[in-house]
């Protein structure tokens, strides 16, 4: 095949140029009425009553990290198979941050593990845990909850790979990812490779009010415009800065550019699973390892396991094909390695970074593009 099949890749219809288009010829650019109308779609999808639009998913993971005070007495687990902001998003508020090996079926922070962590210290000791809805596979935030609850913990989702996705609950019902019944906070991005593709942005959602209005001011250095809520008041023009804040908001290109993406959203999806079934249906019997999954999996990414990862990545990228590993351990990261982590500290993640490889996946891969794969694969020597 003459041209590039990377292992994600965005769409543009004319539905978002125009819609960007209009928002260039109107008079806001930023802070306008895109910002709002996006927040409000995206909660309506997702199925929270409150949503934040950010710069990007790590300003997300930041500022949830600010709105649960984590500081440097905070102690803080999450997963070492994900994208290391997870983890420095707590490091950024001067925090420690733990890792629980991975279920090694799922690729998703094992809660036995978790469990076991927390045991290990004396009570009180932990503060938060940071799950990740790895590949789009969604975790049993219903498990976390209670587990959380017991010992006290907040918890923030890292659903950025996993909109649309569900679990379902003890009761039977569907438990959309960053829906706010068992999360404090989660978080979602809109990078290109992403579901919803904004060129760079973050949406936080909860169901906690109070939450909810500290991030609003969190994003936008800490002030408020609300006359309800200053200390003084001196005219039209008047503002407060109350708290440290940053400049995490996120303009209104980019929010109609979301707005537009996120109404083909379910479409997308169901293509993403389209495109996973004839994954699983042709590789099998193919001394490989294919995901494990059921409907309410988000397929943010196909991942396989071979023994053979390196010189299988090799050949298909001499094909043309252009897969990806997600992810370095977390704590085999230089930065973390001067922290005290360590090779051998979470073997079962460090295993699956070993042999772990990212399929093309998205939903414009074509049939035939997915077959060129699906052969490629096939015609290697495993």
């Amino acid at each position: 095949m003459n041209q590039a099949i990377p292992y994600g890749k965005q769409a543009l219809s004319q539905n978002d140029i125009d819609a960007v288009v209009a928002v260039l010829k109107s008079d806001y650019w930023t802070q306008g009425p895109k910002v709002a109308e996006f927040e409000n779609a995206f909660a309506q999808y997702i199925g929270c009553k409150y949503a934040v639009a950010v710069a990007n998913g790590t300003a997300a993971l930041h500022l949830c990290a600010l709105a649960l005070d984590v500081n440097e007495k905070s102690n803080v687990i999450t997963t070492p198979i994900t994208f290391a902001a997870s983890a420095n998003c707590i490091k950024y508020c001067d925090g420690n941050v733990f890792f629980a090996d991975i279920d090694p079926a799922t690729f998703l922070l094992d809660i036995e593990k978790v469990k076991q962590l927390i045991e290990s210290k004396p009570k009180g000791f932990f503060t938060g845990i940071v799950p990740v809805d790895f590949a789009g596979h969604a975790a049993n935030l219903e498990a976390f909850r209670q587990m959380a609850d017991e010992h006290g913990l907040w918890i923030i989702e890292d659903a950025c790979h996993a909109p649309g996705g569900y679990f379902t609950d003890s009761k039977g019902t569907k438990q959309h990812c960053g829906n706010g019944n068992y999360a404090d906070l989660a978080i979602f991005s809109f990078h290109p490779v992403k579901h919803i593709a904004c060129g760079e942005g973050g949406m936080i959602t909860t169901n906690d009010e109070i939450l909810y209005n500290k991030l609003l001011k969190l994003r936008t250095h800490g002030i408020t415009k609300d006359p309800a809520l200053m200390h003084e008041n001196h005219g039209g023009w008047y503002m407060e800065m109350q708290t440290l804040g940053y400049n995490y908001r996120i303009p209104d290109v980019l929010c109609a550019l979301g707005i537009s993406q996120l109404g083909r959203a379910t479409e997308g999806l169901e293509r993403r699973h389209e495109i996973a079934d004839r994954y699983t249906e042709a590789l099998a019997g193919l001394p490989i390892e294919l995901p494990v999954y059921g409907k309410g999996h988000g397929f943010h990414l196909y991942v396989i396991k071979t023994k053979k990862r390196k010189e299988l990545y090799d050949y298909l990228r001499e094909k043309n094909i252009f897969c990806q590993v997600h992810y370095i351990p977390v704590h085999l990261h230089p930065y973390y390695r001067e922290q005290g982590f360590k090779k051998g500290d979470y073997p079962l993640s460090e295993t699956y970074y070993d042999q772990c490889l990212s399929l093309p996946m998205f939903p414009t891969l074509t049939g035939d593009e997915q077959e060129y794969v699906i052969e490629a694969i096939k015609s290697f020597n495993h």
